[in-house]
């Protein structure tokens, strides 16, 4: 019998979980959007491969490091208390953790590409700009979109206990459950997003195998 009861109960808790299990996808996707294409510039701007100013390459490589340092959680934190509880604090959090992690991976990526065709552009004429685009950025754009890929299967599962701070999505319904001693409900909490998890990953690698 109480098997069964289990059972309506699920059936019935389940479409409860839909809504913030939409909510913690929709702000993995535009967090890591908005991250990752902050990232890109500043990635080239901290390529000593491409930028010579020394002084300018080692300040960004500082700020980097700086924003790497801090936990998701400490940074969903902060935005909370500047832009309010919701979704939005937990967007701009992801942004910012997924900017740190995608410049890093991308700066290190840049400098160990072929530079020949950058310095045959340059010589014939054509800007730094023109030179990057032509010479460079096929050499760099399937890694960086790997990069992308990847920090989306990790701001999936970031994004799911960010409700503990207030930044919206499935946390602030797991950290009810708890506080309910609701297990069976946090049960199929857990379970919806393993599954969600499950498909986005193995989604995100067929992806990654294609672009290697």
């Amino acid at each position: 019998l109480s098997r069964g009861l289990g059972d309506v109960y699920k059936r019935q808790f389940f479409p409860k979980v839909v809504s913030p299990l939409i909510d913690t996808i929709k702000m993995s996707i535009l967090g890591t959007v908005i991250g990752c294409v902050i990232a890109l510039p500043v990635a080239i701007l901290s390529s000593s491969n491409i930028n010579k100013s020394i002084p300018v390459v080692w300040l960004i490589r500082f700020l980097l490091g700086l924003i790497r340092t801090l936990p998701t959680l400490i940074i969903a934190l902060v935005c909370a208390l500047i832009f309010s509880l919701g979704t939005f604090s937990g967007t701009i959090a992801i942004a910012i953790f997924t900017f740190g992690i995608v410049a890093k991976m991308l700066f290190e990526s840049i400098e160990t590409i072929d530079m020949g065709p950058f310095e045959a552009m340059e010589a014939l004429g054509a800007n730094k700009f023109q030179a990057f685009w032509s010479a460079c950025v096929p050499q760099i754009l399937p890694v960086y979109l790997s990069h992308c890929l990847y920090c989306f299967e990790m701001n999936v599962r970031a994004s799911a206990i960010l409700g503990y701070v207030g930044a919206g999505g499935l946390g602030i319904t797991i950290n009810e459950r708890i506080g309910w001693r609701d297990y069976n409900g946090l049960g199929t909490v857990l379970l919806t997003l393993f599954v969600a998890v499950l498909i986005i990953e193995n989604l995100s690698q067929f992806l990654r195998s294609k672009l290697s």
